[in-house]
């Protein structure tokens, strides 16, 4: 396999249409069909699909947590099932090595000359299931992959997929035998999602598909029908892009950013609770999030209503709290709604 090569017979055989070329409501109209299906398969968690979603549109990473068992394997395998892309999952542990997501040379004895073997990196979509759990070369191994879309092996770096997410998971309970992310790798992605278990109606449907899945296991399987071309998502990028939004709420977002690293002017008491505030990649991350969730809503033009849902996700990683707020039980979500009822819309 080539590094960023897509070989799924059953993608590459599915019947498209023309992609590439649809207007903003045929765009639009596969995007909420995607989203339909997703939910239909990931029940109970429709806040997750929409990120995903907002995460692919705004040419992202994400960050989920969440106990196991609450489909966020699911979510992003049902993802890659329905778009042009191939998938990947890397579980990861202590003794992970950073060869083992990037590749390696490999000596061919026939020819004496070491060639390139690409590792998990190299697909559309990565999920890094328990990133916390590995150590700091591992981390940095991802960390230079989701910053610069490339690896580097010896003295040469490979491009990774023009098409890249990068989906990770924490398990919030289990703490022994992890590695805390740094900061710098945390600013990396764009949403931290935390996603919790599903309401009473829709724990019953995830019991009455399992059941259905089960009796289905030994019948034929259809491949699932796609929905989305690469082409096809890169146009819905470009009309995000496009979106409009106005300098007040430009400017609105700025202020939200500057709040959570000197919150005096609208939340004094913050000021000594909140130790390290949000880096200006906070501001672009919000305000791709915020175009490309109005976009999602089938609007060509941002309100502050899609700035002030997205922001927790987009600032729950990027502030960190001292240790006066730990003392008195202060959450960083606990933060960033004060900021938000605080600074004023424009």
């Amino acid at each position: 396999m080539q590094p960023g090569s897509h070989n799924d017979p059953a993608v590459a055989d599915a019947p498209l249409e023309a992609t590439g070329t649809a207007h903003n409501g045929g765009l639009h109209a596969r995007f909420t069909a995607l989203r339909d299906v997703l939910q239909t398969e990931v029940v109970g968690q429709p806040a997750l699909v929409d990120r995903l979603l907002i995460a692919l549109l705004a040419d992202g990473h994400l960050l989920v947590e969440g106990a196991p068992g609450l489909a966020k394997t699911t979510a992003i395998k049902a993802l890659a099932s329905r778009i042009e892309a191939d998938f990947h999952r890397v579980q990861f542990t202590p003794d992970l090595l950073p060869a083992d997501l990037t590749g390696t040379d490999i000596l061919r004895p026939a020819t004496g000359e070491f060639e390139f073997e690409p590792g998990p990196l190299f697909h559309n979509l990565v999920l890094a299931d328990e990133i916390n759990r590995a150590p700091a070369k591992v981390q940095s191994a991802l960390l230079e992959a989701m910053a610069e879309r490339q690896v580097t092996i010896g003295r040469r770096s490979w491009p990774l997929p023009k098409l890249f997410l990068v989906m990770a998971t924490q398990n919030p309970i289990e703490q022994e035998g992890t590695f805390p992310l740094p900061e710098a790798q945390l600013d990396r992605f764009l949403l931290h999602v935390p996603v919790g278990y599903p309401k009473a109606d829709s724990e019953r449907e995830i019991m009455r598909l399992a059941h259905a899945r089960a009796r289905d296991e030994l019948g034929p399987h259809a491949a699932p029908r796609l929905l989305l071309g690469q082409a096809d998502l890169f146009a819905a990028r470009r009309q995000v892009l496009d979106l409009h939004m106005a300098e007040g709420l430009a400017e609105y977002i700025v202020q939200l950013v500057l709040a959570t690293r000197d919150p005096r002017p609208w939340a004094p008491d913050l000021r000594e609770k909140i130790e390290w505030g949000a880096s200006p990649r906070a501001s672009i991350a919000l305000e791709r999030c915020a175009r490309a969730g109005a976009w999602l809503a089938g609007r060509d033009y941002v309100l502050p209503e899609d700035i002030q849902a997205l922001a927790p996700d987009v600032l729950r990683h990027r502030v960190l709290l001292g240790y006066e707020a730990e003392a008195e039980g202060l959450r960083v979500d606990d933060a960033v709604q004060r900021l938000l009822a605080s600074v004023p819309l424009p």
